[in-house]
């Protein structure tokens, strides 16, 4: 008579085991070192790593079930990015501590050559829509939100920020000027840059319509181009445009002085894909938590915070986040010194 042993069960230890065997890739690994501040969806993680989209799936599903990553429906495509870990659940502090180290990690030249290409063909796509819709474009962005729908909300928040009278200004993307005005009664000197000739030359038409003398405009790309560094920065409605959000506040972030201020409005979340081809929106919003990773990560300080909800259903989030007085990072100003 033979005896039946009861299996025994692990129920407790199955999320770390998930994590280990999770950790136990090298590409896998490779690929949350490649979403440490951005997000990707299949396809473009299997151009990265070069392998076919069913490999890349199988890896992108083992570290989904190990917690490591979350999903994000954008339109018709889903994007992968990096879960937070949560330092009070079982295996959180293993999390953690797999995420520090993985980004010790050095990709290769040829991933990261080809991070740049997806990144290149995002951007590609946003500047061929601006280059295309400029003399629509304020019309199509009302359908979402126009700035006569928040401006009163965020120039308080600007306001309340209590700026010096020589205080300079610097607006990433100011579309057609609307908000030039505003930054130029309350600034000393406010440059304007725009990599978009077409959506720059109706930015001028408002200024000199409304004979602003302080506003100096420029065709630059603020993410690769020598910038001036100023007191406060501005992003009104660009992050969404932006090919890699996350990336590209750590470069904003060096345009802001010591003790000076980034001011960003977006929209949050949302599920409205339409919006893709009609403003030529890249990403559907972002979640309240993802602004503040990203500013966290370019050495920001999160200030204060205002959500405004429109009638047509979308919701705005107007976020102030300062750099230390004492942050002696370089900026495009003193780089040389």
């Amino acid at each position: 008579m033979s005896l039946r042993i009861p299996q025994i069960r692990f129920d407790a230890s199955d999320s770390l085991a998930a994590l280990c065997k999770a950790g136990g890739d090298p590409l896998r690994l490779n690929v949350l070192r490649a979403l440490a501040s951005d997000s990707f969806g299949v396809l473009e993680l299997a151009q990265i790593f070069a392998i076919g989209q069913s490999g890349m799936s199988h890896h992108l599903k083992v570290l989904t079930q190990a917690g490591l990553l979350a999903t994000r429906r954008e339109g018709n495509a889903i994007f992968y990015r990096r879960n937070l870990p949560q330092g009070d659940s079982l295996g959180g502090k293993l999390h953690a501590a797999l995420l520090e180290e993985v980004d010790q990690l050095e990709l290769t030249t040829e991933v990261q050559a080809r991070i740049a290409a997806v990144h290149a063909q995002r951007s590609a796509a946003s500047e061929d829509f601006f280059a295309r819709m400029a003399g629509s474009f304020q019309a199509r962005q009302d359908l979402l939100a126009g700035l006569p729908q928040y401006r009163d909300s965020v120039l308080a928040l600007l306001d309340a920020l209590n700026f010096e009278p020589t205080a300079t200004a610097l607006e990433v993307g100011p579309g057609d000027g609307s908000f030039l005005p505003e930054l130029a009664s309350r600034f000393r000197h406010v440059v304007a840059l725009d990599n978009s000739a077409a959506m720059l030359e109706l930015a001028r038409a408002r200024c000199e319509q409304a004979g602003l003398d302080n506003v100096e405009l420029k065709l630059a790309d603020a993410l690769h181009d020598e910038c001036p560094a100023a007191d406060c920065v501005v992003l009104n409605m660009v992050l969404h445009h932006l090919a890699a959000p996350g990336e590209a506040l750590k470069q904003l972030a060096r345009l802001v002085k010591a003790g000076g201020s980034l001011l960003i409005t977006e929209l949050c979340s949302h599920n409205q894909s339409w919006a893709r081809e009609a403003c030529g929106d890249l990403w559907l919003g972002f979640e309240q938590d993802d602004l503040a990773r990203w500013a966290d990560a370019a050495g920001l300080t999160p200030g204060e915070s205002l959500y405004i909800g429109l009638k047509n259903g979308f919701q705005i989030q107007a976020r102030h986040f300062s750099r230390p007085a004492a942050d002696d990072r370089l900026t495009p100003g003193n780089r040389n010194r």
